[in-house]
């Protein structure tokens, strides 16, 4: 039997614009991007939900690893999303929720995972996270939401993706497990004055101060261990750093493009700011990717730009919408 809960195709699927190949940063991370494609498959408008990409922060290590907060999506959708208590094999579990109409978010090894060919598939084990809305336990097939879309799998990655060849290993953790329920659904859109109401939350949660200043100072610092540190070390902290921050500037600037027109309001300038941020972070990742291999990296120019861009945001953001 063939369980599914969206009537998706892998061969014929056509992903949100917020992954557009001829974006900056095509895909953010793992739990934002298929939460986007589950979002915009329910019939939703994702960048309704991006207003939290402005409460992002520089933690001190790394740029914030950003996600819709839970109860944004409630608010705005009735997707309600929380962790779920794992205590049988996981296809166990993905096999009562699908029965119920309920989607799991789970960490697996990308190591099984097909779409990830030329990265990690077959190649390296990495945990990533994806959303099984299809299983058919008998043939061996699973349908997920990962990355930037939606895929299937069989076979063989089906019976290695579960652990189903051999006895669980005790010193391997069971993995972390979200149940997103979608018996409350709105039948509708949000209402502006919902998406208006997160944007002034999100705004007055803003870091207290400029983050870019704070990551250079980090960043300086970091540029000799990553010298020498060298291409392998490179690939994490760039993730953390230049991906987040540029993966959230850019979905900024998509959130204030969409919601401009809906509030009959100038945010143009507004998304303009963020879409420097992100435009910037990517040719920073490419000077770190030069640090990595020996060669120097000049951060004041880059850091010029986006410093004063966030703050040009903030500003106006303030104006419109109130401190």
């Amino acid at each position: 039997m063939t369980l599914r809960v969206l009537p998706v195709d892998a061969a014929g699927y056509r992903p949100h614009a917020l992954h557009a190949p001829d974006r900056d940063w095509t895909e953010t991370n793992c739990w934002l991007d298929m939460m986007i494609e589950v979002v915009h498959c329910l019939g939703f408008e994702p960048l309704a939900a991006c207003a939290f990409t402005l409460s992002t922060d520089f933690d001190g290590d790394q740029w914030t690893l950003f996600k819709f907060p839970p109860e944004d999506l409630r608010g705005l959708f009735g997707i309600e999303v929380a962790e779920m208590y794992v205590w049988r094999p996981v296809i166990d579990h993905l096999e009562d929720n699908l029965a119920l109409g309920h989607l799991l978010t789970v960490e697996v090894d990308s190591w099984y995972l097909p779409d990830t060919v030329g990265v990690s598939y077959r190649r390296e084990h990495t945990k990533t996270g994806i959303v099984p809305q299809m299983l058919d336990r008998d043939g061996r097939r699973l349908g997920y939401f990962h990355n930037a879309g939606y895929f299937e799998l069989d076979g063989e990655d089906f019976d290695g993706i579960f652990y189903l060849e051999a006895e669980r290993d005790p010193r391997v953790l069971l993995p972390y497990v979200e149940v997103v329920k979608l018996d409350r659904l709105h039948t509708g859109p949000p209402s502006i004055d919902a998406v208006v109401a997160l944007t002034c939350d999100h705004l007055g949660r803003r870091p207290t101060t400029n983050p870019l200043a704070r990551f250079k100072k980090r960043l300086e610092s970091d540029l000799p261990w990553l010298a020498r540190a060298g291409e392998d070390a490179f690939h994490p902290y760039s993730f953390g750093t230049c991906r987040q921050l540029g993966a959230t500037a850019a979905l900024a600037g998509s959130y204030f493009d969409w919601l401009g027109p809906r509030l009959d309001m100038p945010l143009d300038d507004v998304a303009a700011s963020f879409r420097v941020i992100a435009e910037t972070a990517k040719g920073l990742q490419f000077a770190l990717a030069r640090v990595s291999r020996g060669r120097g990296a000049d951060l004041d120019e880059p850091f010029a730009t986006m410093e004063p861009a966030w703050e040009s945001a903030m500003a106006r953001l303030v104006i419109h919408f109130g401190d």
